[in-house]
C-alpha cells in the first residue's frame, strides 16, 4: 500500500533555490560569447525537468516496492546539471531528503556547480591557482 505524502514546497525552500541559482544563471547569461544563453538555459531546464521526473518515478517505485533507480544514476543526473530539479523533487516528494550519505553527495555536487560557475565568472582564477599549487608541489 502506497503511503500518502504531502507534496508541498515551502517558501524557504523556493527562496533557497533562487539564491543557489543566482550565480549559475548569471554565468549562463555571460556564456553568450560561445552560445546563446537562451539555448544553454533551455538545456539546463530540460535536464532539471528530467531529473525531477526520474525522482518522482523513483519515489513511486519505492512506495510500490518495484525496481528502483540506482543512486549513482540520480547523482549523475545532478552532476550533468539536474541538481535544481533534484532539489525541488527532494522537497516536493520528500525523496532522498533524509538519507545523510545521499545528501552529502548531493550537496557536494551543488557546491561543485557553484564553484565552477563562480570560477568561470572570475576568469578561472581559482582553477589557475589550483594548477599552480599542484605544479609547485610536483616540481619544487
Amino acid at each position: 500500500m502506497a503511503k500518502a505524502t504531502s507534496h508541498t514546497l515551502t517558501l524557504l525552500a523556493l527562496g533557497g533555490l533562487v539564491l543557489l541559482l543566482l550565480i549559475p544563471s548569471y554565468a549562463l547569461y555571460r556564456f553568450d560569447t560561445w552560445i546563446d544563453w537562451r539555448i544553454s538555459a533551455c538545456g539546463a531546464l530540460l535536464i532539471s525537468l528530467c531529473t525531477f521526473y526520474i525522482y518522482r518515478r523513483d519515489k513511486r517505485r519505492a512506495e510500490l516496492g518495484a525496481q528502483r533507480t540506482p543512486e549513482s544514476t540520480l547523482h549523475l543526473l545532478e552532476l550533468f546539471g539536474g541538481w535544481p530539479g533534484a532539489f525541488l523533487a527532494q522537497r516536493v516528494y520528500h525523496h532522498k531528503s533524509s538519507k545523510v550519505s545521499y545528501q552529502m553527495v548531493f550537496w557536494l555536487i551543488v557546491t561543485l556547480h557553484e564553484l565552477v560557475t563562480l570560477d568561470y565568472l572570475i576568469s578561472w582564477k581559482i582553477s589557475h591557482a589550483a594548477i599552480r599549487l599542484m605544479s609547485d608541489a610536483i616540481i619544487p
